[in-house]
């Protein structure tokens, strides 16, 4: 057993962590709408309007904040008429990013914000700039948000939808260094305060326009998107025509994504995952320094609207459909980046994970039988709760082992709510039991709730036949003289809620 040290400040109150830091993402990409989402009316799987209810009530146990949709690389694909009117009625198309599959296009804009509504979810809808045009975005957003006499308020009227709906986030394209077009970064940047400019506000609903932004730490391309804003600084600028700037980062063992195994890998393979989740903070200071250096009253925020692990596909799976499972080494590179998140808060504004359900990184896998099985990612999210619009902490590791190389063996975050605090505490050491105590300044406190997540290796998993094979349980504590005692497992999460006095 090793020891580690931490102080939490509780009374050094940082920025305020936004929920949406813990948003979500959903794309028209193998079951993750089509047998996760949406299994139609005439379902046997228990349904509201075809929309899976568990599901539904489990991603609400999460208070889920937000939901991206319906891209990613399709949303530059998909035409948003296609997806309005009698269901029969509606055209097919063929998803060419994903799988080659012929889309029916029977969830579409109405049963997206449908979907939102039974979440008590934001809905983040994501524009078509690569295929589509000025005036198609301009339209969808007039359909969605518009109230009154309007051609497109008309024809949502005609789709039965009689009031508008709120949308408060928009996003301006998807990977448009890529999948998104191939542009240059100065191309982009030029389509992007066009777009931006007629996604108008209508009535009280405001947008927070997204621009498409950087793959990992491109930090060019940032800085291309911040000096096409102009002088932010002036006092005779109006509201800039974008409001956030994107980034998407994807981690792995080492050797790149999509070609390594979610659930067989070495102890290299494990430290290489951690250590590719950890430099997540690098790269968000990197973006900062370059928003700051333009935007130092930080007018516009930092939206990282793809995270999460990229692995191999589930062996005798579609390979287009990128499915894999998710184990307690996924729940750990989430942990660290809701660390990241939280220390950053000023500046990063959304987050949302790859993908909410049976992609990637995903909350909830579920299959054609109606099982549905809770992974160690969403258990993480859950646990972590508390942290939603409650105010960061001063947290600082004062000493921990290294738990392989240059990554750390402890990793710690903390925020204050109501009256109580959250402290999240990871133990990244593959194969070592950690005494972790946390001096407690500034304030009394005493523990309210602790628990622990983890399982008998890092590569556990649930499955329909062992769902709770990697769930919380209670975890041990001791406060005295406001230490805070805790042990934690080798490959462990916890998160202990206290109520300050």
């Amino acid at each position: 057993m090793t020891t580690a040290r931490a102080v939490i400040d509780l009374d050094v109150p940082g920025d305020v962590i936004s929920r949406h830091l813990y948003g979500h993402f959903a794309e028209h990409l193998g079951h993750c709408i089509y047998g996760g989402f949406w299994v139609g009316e005439d379902s046997a799987i228990p349904n509201v309007r075809g929309i899976r209810s568990d599901v539904v009530e489990a991603l609400r146990a999460l208070g889920i904040p937000n939901l991206r949709w319906p891209g990613g690389c399709f949303a530059d694909d998909y035409h948003w008429r296609d997806g309005i009117g009698p269901r029969e009625s509606r055209p097919t198309m063929v998803n060419t990013h994903w799988g080659d599959v012929v889309e029916n296009n029977h969830f579409g804009t109405h049963e997206f914000m449908d979907l939102c509504e039974l979440l008590g979810a934001d809905a983040y809808v994501n524009g078509n700039v690569g295929s589509g045009t000025v005036r198609e975005m301009s339209e969808w957003v007039e359909y969605l948000t518009r109230d009154g006499d309007s051609p497109m308020a008309r024809l949502r009227r005609e789709n039965g939808r009689d009031e508008p709906w709120t949308v408060p986030f928009w996003g301006i394209g998807n990977e448009a260094w890529g999948c998104g077009g191939n542009m240059t970064a100065q191309q982009y940047a030029l389509e992007a305060r066009r777009y931006g400019t007629y996604c108008r506000d209508h009535g009280g609903n405001m947008l927070y326009r997204i621009a498409a932004g950087a793959s990992d730490d491109d930090i060019t391309w940032t800085r291309t998107l911040m000096e096409s804003l102009g002088c932010l600084t002036c006092g005779s600028n109006p509201t800039p025509v974008f409001q956030g700037v994107s980034f998407h980062y994807y981690s792995h063992a080492g050797s790149g994504i999509n070609t390594e195994s979610a659930t067989s890998f070495t102890p290299e393979e494990f430290y290489g995952t951690m250590r590719k989740a950890l430099d997540v903070e690098r790269v968000i200071r990197r973006h900062e320094a370059v928003m700051d250096s333009y935007d130092p009253d930080r007018r516009v925020g930092l939206i990282l609207d793809e995270w999460g692990t990229w692995w191999n596909v589930e062996p005798g799976t579609n390979p287009g459909f990128l499915f894999q499972q998710n184990t307690v080494r996924d729940a750990l590179v989430a942990a660290v980046h809701f660390d990241a998140f939280h220390r950053h808060a000023g500046r990063l504004k959304m987050a949302n994970i790859a993908q909410t359900l049976n992609v990637l990184q995903a909350m909830i896998l579920t299959d054609d039988s109606g099982a549905m099985v809770l992974t160690p990612t969403y258990h993480v999210f859950e646990m972590n709760r508390g942290h939603h619009d409650a105010t960061a902490l001063a947290a600082h590791v004062l000493q921990a082992p290294v738990a392989a190389d240059d990554v750390p063996g402890l990793s710690v975050s903390a925020s204050t709510r109501d009256g109580g605090a959250l402290v999240s505490l990871s133990n990244l050491s593959l194969d070592a039991t950690l005494e972790v105590q946390v001096d407690l300044r500034g304030r009394s406190a005493v523990v309210r709730r602790a628990r622990l997540l983890t399982g008998g290796d890092a590569a556990s998993h649930n499955t329909p036949e062992a769902p709770d094979a990697v769930a919380p349980v209670v975890l041990e504590t001791s406060l005295e003289a406001g230490v805070l005692s805790v042990t934690l497992p080798p490959h462990s999460f916890a998160t202990v809620e206290l109520d300050l006095v």
